[in-house]
């Protein structure tokens, strides 16, 4: 198994940027893969960036070219960089890793853009 924490998450106004981190208890290495995740109030959670165990990378439209998911040098840390916020952005935001056909969740972080 694995435990996930995010942390990095916040207020930020419209145009700004973050960047959430994701510490994993386990090398990500052996993770098949690790994604990012959000939820705003009222809609089901949505798939924001994934990547593989073998480093590719892919992203859901509405964040391709502003967000930028990425591992750490510490082998053990996911990183979301997020640029360009827009107010739709807003939502809890989780780390999510798949291992043995299990998808393991951090508790969240939330994310705020105002305008």
């Amino acid at each position: 198994q694995v435990q996930l924490v995010e942390s990095g998450g916040g207020l930020v106004q419209v145009g700004g940027s973050l960047r959430l981190s994701c510490a994993a208890s386990r090398s990500i290495f052996s993770i098949d893969a690790m994604g990012w995740y959000r939820q705003a109030p009222g809609k089901a959670r949505e798939l924001v960036a994934g990547i593989s165990s073998g480093g590719t990378p892919n992203y859901a439209d509405s964040v391709n070219g502003r967000f930028t998911i990425s591992r750490g040098n510490a082998k053990n840390t996911v990183y979301l960089q997020m640029n360009s916020l827009k107010p739709e952005d807003t939502a809890v935001y989780y780390c999510s890793g798949l291992l043995f056909g299990r998808n393991y969740w951090g508790q969240g972080t939330q994310v705020t853009v105002s305008s």
